[in-house]
């Protein structure tokens, strides 16, 4: 049995968290997309100033390896600010497209977040959710996050960045961040880490019933 789940959602929303913990539950392996399009841009970061032409971004794409996705290296605003603009060429989408499908489609399955996974990558996924919050939880949460990390950061910047991030994410020409029509749609607003994981996890058990009596 194959088991494809698909989170999407604007940054800070929770759903790394949701799809650490239903990859967890489910024995799954999971992908976070957002780490390919942030190795990426630090690398473009590091380059110069043209790092954003799509045939220089593509290459930076098609050089990326796993030495480059480390987690605790990626979580700064800048490479979010960096991931957010190579993450609109569409030579880098396409470059990272069958990477993405060919991790959702191993035997047994997986799980994926970021932002166009149920609508792009996996149309097709078994179960696809949409963890969204607030402009203004999403930057709080991460304002703790990157001061906790040592960041010298203020609120009201952290704000101006999601926004400013949303914004581009809804309006790439490529794959842009939209709740796919077949999405269950969870707001984690206010809800505990705890609670947001059990509402996740009670949708996806009923899925996972089905889906071993289909297949």
């Amino acid at each position: 049995m194959k088991f494809v789940v698909a989170i999407d959602g604007p940054a800070a929303a929770g759903k790394g968290t949701i799809a650490k913990a239903v990859a967890k539950h489910f024995n799954l392996p999971h992908l976070d997309t957002g780490l390919l399009y942030r190795g990426i841009g630090k690398k473009a970061l590091a380059y110069s100033r043209t790092s954003y032409y799509p045939e220089v971004a593509k290459q930076l794409a098609l050089d990326l390896k796993p030495s480059d996705l480390n987690p605790n290296e990626l979580r700064t605003p800048e490479i979010a600010e960096a991931a957010s603009k190579v993450a609109k060429i569409t030579e880098v989408r396409e470059v990272l497209l069958d990477f993405q499908r060919s991790f959702a489609n191993q035997d047994g399955g997986a799980v994926l977040d970021g932002r166009d996974i149920g609508t792009v990558i996996c149309p097709d996924a078994d179960i696809k959710l949409f963890i969204t919050a607030s402009a203004e939880v999403r930057s709080y949460r991460r304002y703790k996050e990157l001061k906790n990390n040592g960041h010298d950061v203020e609120l009201e910047s952290v704000l101006q960045d999601v926004v400013s991030r949303d914004k581009r994410d809804a309006e790439r020409e490529t794959s842009p961040l939209v709740i796919a029509k077949d999405a269950i749609k969870i707001d984690t607003s206010s809800l505990t880490i705890k609670d947001a994981v059990e509402v996740a996890i009670s949708y996806l058990n009923e899925k996972y019933e089905t889906a071993k009596l289909l297949k």
